[in-house]
Formats: structure tokens, C-alpha cells, sequence
């Protein structure tokens, strides 16, 4: 049993009490009082039920309290001004919650989604350059959520959107074709880091000083959606190595997907020109006769309770970023036909297929990657505007309720502090952190900032484990180096700027992903060094009694509960903190108390038992952060 089944029991106590004295139904819900004293569950209803039955809160608790009465693992109290506390049986509770954290798989998941089908959708980086760190926390997110929302029930498949016919896509073919840049990189340079540190930003630079360039931007636009044209057939061929290169990107930082959904084959299938005959017919497309944006065809939305005009498709014909994202997102939740086939793209590193979208019939037999209950776009908050138009679009068409099925999910952007922006090779002059910009050539590359965190784990890593062999030393920093940005970019509220600083993120102490792989290191540690085997029981689990040992138990007990509120909330960050309050009672525990010198060989079996669940737990959690744990670093 975990906490979870204590929690339900008062509710279902309380609730039944209510019922048996006449009382009014009214809802509540039970809370964790704010310190140990007032137990470890209690309710407020009476303070509800006071208004009504007019009577004292004090007075209706002392009531509800001896119609409750004591059972189930759950003894009660009233308490002023008129709170019911109720405290629970922990010999109990430390011996469940340790029996279920200890065993082999580690603790259970809840079943919260019953294999409903969730599509989500994120990376989608356009083809032209290299993920920067700004683009990990997008990964790291929709990478995290895909498995909080898969462990938790749910049947999730991971789409990577790539938009290969867009703006940035046609800036690097500009460069190719009209610039003399040469198809094929200087040598050692990965092609997703030449395309974009070289090719794409020259060319940006160069459209304000050549207008004529603007004109090739646009014709070469207008070839890209004729998947037979030249252009297009040399622009799939560039797209698709740059592509590869961001997935080792990706896959390198433990994240992986399920398929590739091309824009061409979004054009090219027509799905765009049946929802836009649908919108004209419906009015919600407009053809604009005057103004700045004559001769397009716009949508008026709603934003912020006023009408906004946004452009689907320019005076040139070429369609909008927003309007190929229209029929995408029908497509997801099943308000379009699937014109896809599929093929198999290759095999990732771990052995999970990739599949994409192709516009032949594919192979017969693939998975379902459209119609899902409910799909999930992580895309920066920047884009909130388009996605809040692209609902609105919907909810004219569909209505509200199916629209609730697509959600954006939000985040603000990453910068580099001064220090780390300064370490690789980027000026700030007077200002405390970069803002990174891909046209303007500020940002540091994902694979760049990972080589940097490496280098610095590897020293450490050296410093503490001297004599051993380069591999180990090598394949173990490459692990701290991702818990640390994986971590840092995890850890943080979605609606606060991440400023990434290089040495605070491999921090052993403090909240940092290198802390978790300490913390779990020490617990193998200790294991390892035991001259007995760990013992989970009735009779010995009530013995770790010890204020910071009861602490460590309870915390272990909100496992599944902790996943169900990221998975509820779609916020890794709950797991993040958790992961941290694991760690740092554990090493309270520690500290405290005495394992593999414990005399008392009883107490020495139940204080392993404690490892060993805690070891389970805090490995569990980091996998669902995209977090690996090795035995020793």
C-alpha cells in the first residue's frame, strides 16, 4: 500500500461519516498538514459544514471524529479550530511502501490512462541546422512527458514533426543553388552544424544587403511545395542528412520517437487544400480585397476578446506556417482522413523502430499515428499565438469539446548565463545572460554545450577514480553530462526563463542531476559493501523509527502518487523535485544513521531494506527524467 491508499481511506471515511450522521454532502479533499505534529492527513470539511449546520467547526469535528473512530491502518483526532487530523499506522506503512519499492522492477506505476492513445509532438526542429540548447528544452520535455505519460498507462507515440518546405528550409537551398556555397561540409564538421552555423546564417545576413536574394528566397519557396521539381527533389536530399544528424543529436541525449511526419507529404496529400476549401466555404477563411494584406487569404480569431486577422495563405499562394499546422492538428486527433502510408525510417540505437509518413501505400502493416483521444504539441511560448489561433480555427469547425483534446504545452526559452556564454565563445558585453537567436548566429549547439559538460565531468570523474580504465571513465561522465542538462532544463517551472550555466549544472551538491547520480551511487555503494542480505518484513520495517528514517519511508510511499500528478499536470518537474527530496532524506539517513556498522543485525537488515527501496525509487524517477544512474561515478 502506498500513501495513496491512506489518503483515500479518510476520504472514503470521512465521507461515509458524513452520510451516517445526516450531514449535508460537500466536497473536500485531504491535504498534508504543513509539519509532523498534526499528523499526516487531514481534511477541513468541518469548516464547510459549519456554514450550513451552523454550528462551531471545533464542534462538528469532535462529532465527525468519534463517528469516524479508529481502523484501517488510520487513527483520528479533532483539532482547533476544527481540523481532523488523522495519523497513520506506520509499522503499516514503512513495510508496504518498503516491500513495494524494494521488489525487482522497482515500484509500481499508476494506471491512470487505460492505454488511451496520446500522440505527442515535439523536437520538430526545421531542417536547416543543429538542435541548440534552447531546442533541448523542448526534447528534454516532450521526451520526459512521453514517459511519465507511458509508465503511467497511457499509449503514447512520439511524432517529430519535420517541416521541410518552409522559410529556413528555402534559406539554406538559397545558399546551395544561388550563393556558391558548397553541398558538402569541411571535413570532421557534422553536416547539421555546417548547414546552420554556416550556410543559414551567411544567408540571412546577406538578404538585407541583396534584394534580388529576397526574389530567389521566394521562387525557391514556391518549388519546394512541387515535390517534381528540381528544387525540391535537391532540397529532400539536404533535409534529410541534416535530419539525421539532429537525430544523433537527440538519441544522444536519450530521446527517441515513433515517426517522422514530413510537411511536403502534408502538401503533397492535399490535406491543406481540403481543409481550406472547408474554411472558405465555412467563412472562417477571408479573401482580403485591400489593405496591407491584399490579395491574401486571412482568418479572423479571437484574442484576448478582440478579432485578429492572421494570413493562411500570402498574396504569392504559397500557404503559411499556421495553415499547414491546421490540418496536422485535425489529423492528430482524427477530424481528417489518414492519407499517409508509412515506411520504416531505420532502427534507433535502442532498438525501437522509427517509422515515417511517405506518400506511396508504405507497408500494410504499421502502427496508428492519427486519431489519438488526445494530442499534446510542446512548442515554446512564443508560438502560444499560433497555437491559440489554430485552437480557435478548430472550435469554429468542430466545436469546443473535441478542440479540448489538442493541447499546447508552453515553455519559456532558454538562455546562457554570462560566464558560460563567455566559456564558449560568445561576447555578452554588459549583459548578465544571452538571449540566443538562430538568424543571428548567437547560440551554442546542443552537441557543443554536451562536449563542454563532458570535458568537465571527465576531469572530475578522473580526480575521483584514479587507475581507472579511459572507456568507463568516458561512458560515465557522458552520463553525468546529460543528468545535468537534462536536470536543470527538467527542474524549472515552464513559465520561468531558463538561464543554463555550465558549472552550476554539474554541481554534486544542491539541486543538480549530478546530486541524483551521487546520491543512487552511494546507495550501490552501500549495498555492495553489505555482509548481509536486506530483509523486508512486518516484524523489522517498524524498527527504522528514526525521525529521518520515517521521513525517508513516507517519501518513498508518494511514489506512485508523484507520477500521477506530473502525468496529470504534464510536469516533469514534479518528478525533478521529488527525485531531490528522495536524495536529500536519503543522505539525511545517512548520515544519521549507522548501516553497514549497525550491530544489531535486525536493524542492519531493515536499514538495507531501506537502501534498497530508496536505490529503486530514485532509479525509476530518473528514467522517467531520461536520466541513466550508474553504480559508480
Amino acid at each position: 500500500m502506498s500513501f495513496r491508499t491512506y489518503r483515500d481511506r479518510v476520504k472514503e471515511r470521512v465521507s461515509k461519516a458524513i452520510a451516517g450522521l445526516g450531514y449535508p454532502r460537500v466536497e473536500f479533499e485531504p491535504q498534508e498538514p504543513p509539519r509532523a505534529e498534526f499528523g499526516d492527513i487531514y481534511v477541513n470539511v468541518a469548516f464547510s459544514l459549519a456554514k450550513i449546520l451552523k454550528k462551531s467547526p471545533l464542534e462538528i469535528a469532535k462529532i465527525l471524529a468519534e463517528k469516524i473512530g479508529a481502523g484501517q491502518g488510520l487513527s483520528v483526532e479533532p483539532y482547533q479550530p476544527g481540523y481532523l487530523n488523522f495519523r497513520i499506522d506506520y509499522a503499516e506503512l514503512a513495510y508496504t511502501a518498503l516491500r513495494d519499492a524494494g521488489r525487482a522492477g522497482g515500484p509500481s506505476f499508476p494506471n491512470l490512462g487505460n492505454k488511451e492513445r496520446v500522440l505527442i509532438e515535439h523536437t520538430s526542429v526545421n531542417p536547416n541546422k543543429a538542435l541548440h540548447i534552447g531546442h533541448a528544452r523542448n526534447v528534454f520535455l516532450g521526451d520526459s512527458i512521453a514517459r511519465i505519460l507511458n509508465a503511467a498507462g497511457y499509449d503514447v507515440s512520439v511524432l517529430n514533426y519535420v517541416d521541410d518546405s518552409g522559410l529556413q528550409v528555402a534559406d539554406i537551398i538559397v545558399g546551395f543553388l544561388h550563393m556558391g556555397f558548397d553541398v558538402e561540409p569541411p571535413k570532421q564538421q557534422k553536416y547539421d552544424h555546417y548547414a546552420g552555423d554556416s550556410v543559414y546564417v551567411k544567408v540571412t545576413e546577406m538578404y538585407e544587403k541583396d534584394q534580388d536574394l529576397q526574389a530567389k528566397r521566394s521562387e525557391v519557396l514556391r518549388e519546394l511545395e512541387d515535390r517534381n521539381s528540381k528544387t525540391s527533389q535537391f532540397a529532400a536530399k539536404i533535409t534529410e542528412r541534416i535530419l539525421l544528424e539532429q537525430l544523433k543529436s537527440c538519441w544522444g541525449v536519450n530521446a527517441y520517437y515513433d515517426c517522422l511526419v514530413l510537411e511536403s507529404h502534408i502538401l503533397a496529400t492535399k490535406m491543406w487544400e481540403s481543409s481550406f476549401g472547408t474554411l472558405k466555404e465555412r467563412g472562417i477563411a477571408r479573401y482580403a480585397e485591400s489593405g496591407e494584406l491584399a490579395g491574401c487569404w486571412i482568418a479572423i480569431t479571437k484574442e484576448g476578446g478582440e478579432d485578429t486577422e492572421k494570413v493562411l495563405v500570402r498574396s504569392n499562394g504559397t500557404a503559411t506556417y499556421v495553415a499547414k499546422d491546421i490540418p496536422f492538428a485535425a489529423w492528430k486527433i482524427g477530424l481528417t482522413d489518414d492519407k499517409f502510408g508509412y515506411r520504416v525510417f531505420l532502427k534507433q540505437p535502442n532498438e525501437k523502430v522509427l517509422w515515417t509518413t511517405t506518400l506511396d501505400k508504405g507497408e500494410k502493416k504499421h502502427p496508428d499515428f492519427w486519431g489519438a483521444k488526445r494530442a499534446i504539441t510542446v512548442i515554446d511560448v512564443r508560438q502560444r499565438r499560433l497555437q491559440v489561433i489554430i485552437s480557435s480555427i478548430l472550435a469554429e469547425l468542430v466545436g469546443e469539446e473535441t478542440v479540448s483534446r489538442y493541447t499546447h504545452l508552453g515553455y519559456e526559452v532558454v538562455t546562457l548565463s554570462k560566464n558560460t556564454a563567455k566559456e564558449l565563445g560568445l561576447e555578452l558585453e554588459d549583459k548578465r545572460f544571452l538571449q540566443m537567436s538562430g538568424r543571428k548566429g548567437t547560440y551554442i549547439n546542443l552537441d557543443n554545450a554536451l562536449d563542454a559538460l563532458h570535458k568537465k565531468a571527465l576531469e572530475e570523474t578522473r580526480a575521483r577514480n584514479e587507475g581507472e580504465d579511459d572507456a568507463w571513465l568516458k561512458a560515465t561522465a557522458e552520463k553525468i553530462a546529460i543528468a545535468a542538462i537534462r536536470y536543470d532544463m527538467l527542474k524549472q517551472d515552464l513559465d520561468k526563463i531558463i538561464v543554463f550555466d555550465l558549472q552550476e549544472s554539474l554541481n554534486l551538491i544542491g539541486e543538480t542531476g549530478p546530486y541524483l547520480l551521487y546520491s543512487y551511487a552511494r546507495a550501490s555503494r552501500i549495498l555492495e559493501k553489505a555482509d548481509v542480505e536486506a530483509e523486508i518484513s512486518a516484524k523489522l520495517s517498524p524498527l527504522l523509527e528514526k525521525e529521518w528514517e520515517v521521513a525517508l519511508v513516507k517519501m518513498l510511499s508518494k511514489f506512485d502518487l508523484k507520477v500521477s500528478e506530473a502525468a496529470a499536470n504534464l510536469a516533469p518537474k514534479v518528478l525533478a523535485r521529488y527525485a531531490f527530496d528522495l536524495s536529500s532524506l536519503f543522505n539525511a539517513f545517512y548520515e544519521k544513521s549507522p548501516v553497514l556498522s549497525e550491530k544489531n543485525k535486525d536493524l542492519k537488515k531493515a536499514r538495507l531494506a531501506l537502501v534498497v527501496a530508496f536505490r529503486n525509487a530514485l532509479g525509476r524517477t530518473a528514467e522517467l527524467l531520461g536520466i541513466e544512474t550508474p553504480t559508480r561515478i
